[in-house]
């Protein structure tokens, strides 16, 4: 099954009276006041791409699992976070709540100033295909098509026009240097190429964010330097960054590093020199 596939789980319990004890990773602007009525929207840039308030995710057992207890997160546009912690931390908890495939049992989740945990099933699949681009550590490319078609997939899902569609996937493959590889299956690539035609996928519609779980995962240390690499330049591009990892080497090349451990989310000091 395909991510963008998947069917968004849902809290089987209501939210629990009074929330959860806060854990700050950063600081949490106050909410925008309420637009008055004949103004337009306001642009997804006058806000930060991901704000979390006093985001929680119990999981009924006995004794219930808190996954994520009291998150605050903010991250701006143009930012290159990178969440590591070890196994069980709630990494994929995260992951799942940002890419708006869960749903917090309680707190606010703001994508681009939208506040989605109050949006149904549909508005949250749409708001997913048009503002988060997503690299995973399996690459989940289709072995028999071509590079190309690959790429070309993530508007189908999406929704977006037909028209162009070739040329715009040509100029995602161009961002990560894979424009000679277009017309070959997926198949014949090697580990590295396949992940930079993945996430040429994810860049297809200009995502806000691109999240990214793991990405190199599946990578010797060569392809991992270099996938690496193109993320700083899609930094220095403008591109927003999450990466969820267990890797400190990976972490250390974003501007900005969080450490999960049970649920709770904690920055650290900016080490780079």
């Amino acid at each position: 099954m395909w991510w963008w596939a998947v069917p968004e789980a849902r809290p089987p319990t209501a939210p629990p009276p009074g929330g959860i004890g806060r854990h700050c990773a950063v600081p949490a602007a106050a909410g925008s006041a309420p637009g008055r009525r004949g103004t337009a929207p306001p642009s997804p840039d006058d806000h930060p791409v991901i704000l979390l308030r006093d985001v929680s995710r119990v999981f009924p057992a006995d004794p219930p699992v808190h996954a994520l207890s009291g998150v605050r997160l903010r991250v701006e546009r143009g930012d290159y976070l990178a969440i590591v912690g070890p196994s069980g931390s709630g990494k994929s908890t995260l992951l799942n709540t940002l890419g708006l495939l869960d749903r917090p049992t309680s707190g606010s989740y703001l994508l681009d100033g939208i506040e989605t945990t109050t949006m149904g099933d549909g508005a949250r699949t749409r708001l997913r295909g048009r503002r988060i681009g997503f690299v995973y550590q399996s690459f989940h490319l289709l072995p028999h098509r071509t590079v190309e078609e690959n790429v070309m997939l993530a508007e189908v899902y999406g929704g977006f026009s037909r028209r162009g569609r070739r040329e715009r996937a040509l100029a995602a493959l161009d961002r990560v240097g894979m424009t000679h590889r277009a017309g070959f299956p997926t198949g014949r690539l090697s580990g590295g190429e396949r992940q930079r035609v993945a996430i040429a996928r994810a860049l297809m519609g200009e995502p806000s964010l691109l999240l990214c779980d793991e990405p190199t995962g599946n990578l010797d240390s060569r392809n991992t330097g270099a996938v690496l690499d193109l993320f700083d330049g899609l930094h220095d591009q403008g591109t927003t960054l999450l990466v969820i990892t267990h890797e400190d080497a990976v972490s250390a090349r974003a501007g900005r590093r969080v450490r999960i451990a049970d649920g709770i989310l904690t920055e650290e000091p900016d080490a780079r020199p």
